[in-house]
């Protein structure tokens, strides 16, 4: 089976490169590990060593093009077999796999797997192959969780087909192409590495097609909408276009999906969908069970909660929670962690956001939270202790060039932390919104690969499910994270300017700040508070 050969991901923001030079023609033979082909990105001019030995079969890419990352340029065959298999191989393993390559994030080539059982007739006609995409830059594999398809569907491109659960996100994947799903080769529940073959879209298979849909069935979750179902049910989720993130909110509060329109792809149905038809007071459908009664405000509704586990039930970890579990111990044992705790007076930030909220969503189309104020007093802060915004690398240390933020979201099944990166060159109102964007995204599994890495320093707000502090542990390989603890209205000895003390009601916030002490002394993280304290305390700065 041939090899073929990608486009490199040579840096976070890199989405394309320019193939300069080949180095080898159609019939060399080639060494693993042998320069191939020369490229030239906005970042960097490298030579792309051959992922595997063998004779260069075929070259699909022309000096001078430009091409998306994961996009395919040659194939390799093993040597002897390059002439007597390229005939079979091209109905067994077609050579459209490029355009679900471009959807991930894959820096390597692609070793797709043997030809199977529909791959026999020579005739069968030539399908775009669906690959489990990297989501991120270590990731190595990925667990289908569910298929949103069945064998047979029609789907558009950019339109979910499956979902996934790696150790950094849990992710639907979108098609790569429109057409018609003519094979499911991974059942639900399976772990394969990144770039293994999940799924066919378009040929025609023939007899073999039917083979793997009965040998998959957990990968036909819809199957049970041949039957009629006029109550809310997953099945009808599905056959109304929707994720399941949209369906548990329908499910917890009660809503008729069909009631709901959609304006996403194919009409399929949004969470801006649902929480919109939320907020204008949708007509609950009749149930023999009430929903769980949410929180009383709109927003607290929409939000789905988690299933409460029963008493004596042994329930398996997911695969981002058991890997969630397996990185904490890691960055525990890595870094011996220290906390400190400093009180910070919110009063003028407080009455600020009371006065200009309301204006600043009609203005800006956001909500003002305290978020973006937290944020820009830690970037203040950052800016002049920029060993708290280092990491280690071996003996030396690393003081980033940028600036890049993590926000830890909690989610139904985990936690995940996006990155805003380069803040230091976002105002106020840029990091407002990218906060929003991203938590928004990051629970609708939205995210894409390079917006879950590259971080130099997390803030995490556990202060919102009423904690005064918490002692975080560090995202490796970071050197600190801020802990955002409760907002409270405190009493306070309060000293004015001749010197007379007087107790007064203000509204103190509790931050903690978790570092490193093989990077981070005492000192710089007293510093560190002390700037972030003051900035808060003393803000000065333009909201927009």
């Amino acid at each position: 089976m041939p090899t073929e050969v990608v486009m490199p991901q040579m840096g976070e923001s890199i989405t394309e490169g320019t193939l300069t030079k080949w180095l080898k023609k159609p019939g060399d033979t080639v060494q693993r590990d042998e320069p191939l082909f020369e490229i030239s990105t906005d970042k960097v001019d490298a030579e792309i060593p051959s992922p595997a030995a063998g004779t260069l079969d075929e070259i699909k890419i022309a000096e001078g093009t430009t091409v998306q990352i994961n996009t395919v340029v040659c194939t390799i065959s093993e040597n002897g077999a390059s002439s007597a298999k390229a005939a079979p191989a091209k109905s067994a393993e077609p050579e459209t796999a490029a355009a679900p390559a471009a959807d991930t994030a894959t820096p390597a080539a692609v070793d797709t797997p043997a030809a199977n059982e529909s791959a026999a007739p020579a005739s069968a006609g030539a399908g775009t192959e669906v690959l489990m995409p990297q989501m991120g830059e270590s990731i190595t594999e990925g667990t289908i969780t569910k298929w949103l398809k069945k064998v047979g569907d029609t789907v558009q491109r950019d339109e979910p087909i499956f979902e996934i659960s790696t150790d950094k996100v849990d992710a639907e994947i979108p098609s790569p192409i429109a057409g018609t799903l003519s094979e499911i080769k991974v059942p639900e529940g399976s772990t394969v590495s990144i770039n293994t073959v999940v799924a066919v879209i378009g040929g025609t298979s023939g007899k073999p097609a039917a083979a793997p849909a009965a040998s998959a069935p957990a990968a036909a979750p819809a199957a049970p909408a041949a039957q009629p179902a006029p109550s809310i049910s997953a099945s009808e989720g599905d056959r109304l276009r929707s994720s399941p993130l949209v369906r548990k909110i329908a499910k917890d509060n009660n809503v008729d999906l069909g009631q709901v329109p959609g304006t996403g792809a194919s009409g399929r149905i949004t969470k801006t969908d649902i929480l919109g038809h939320l907020e204008q007071g949708p007509k609950p459908v009749a149930a023999p069970q009430a929903a769980p009664t949410p929180a009383p405000s709109a927003p607290a509704a929409a939000k789905p909660t988690a299933p409460a586990p029963i008493p004596g039930e042994l329930v398996p970890m997911s695969k981002m929670r058991s890997i969630i579990a397996q990185r904490m111990v890691e960055s525990k044992r890595t870094s011996p962690h220290v906390h400190t705790v400093f009180k910070v007076d919110m009063t003028r930030i407080v009455r600020l956001r009371e006065k200009e909220k309301s204006k600043y969503e009609q203005r800006n189309g956001v909500k003002l939270t305290y978020m973006p104020f937290i944020t820009r007093a830690a970037i203040a802060a950052l800016r002049k202790h920029p060993i708290v915004n280092g990491a280690i690398e071996g003996d030396a240390v690393r003081y980033n060039k940028n600036i890049n933020i993590g926000i830890a979201v909690a989610l139904d099944w985990g936690l995940i932390v996006p990155v805003i990166k380069q803040t230091e060159e976002k105002s106020f109102l840029g990091i407002a919104r990218a906060i929003v964007d991203v938590a928004e995204r990051a629970r609708g599994k939205k995210l894409a690969p390079d917006e879950i890495s590259g971080g130099t320093f997390t803030l995490t707000n556990s202060g919102i499910f009423g904690e005064q502090f918490g002692t975080p542990i560090i995202n490796q390989p970071q050197s600190a994270i801020l802990g955002i603890g409760g907002l409270n209205k405190e009493a306070e000895v309060i000293t004015d300017k001749d010197g007379a003390d007087s107790i007064a009601i203000r509204s103190i916030q509790r931050f903690t700040l978790g570092f490193d002490h093989r990077i981070v002394d005492g000192a710089d993280a007293g510093k560190f508070m002390t700037d972030f304290k003051n900035y808060l305390e003393n803000w000065s700065e333009d909201i927009g």
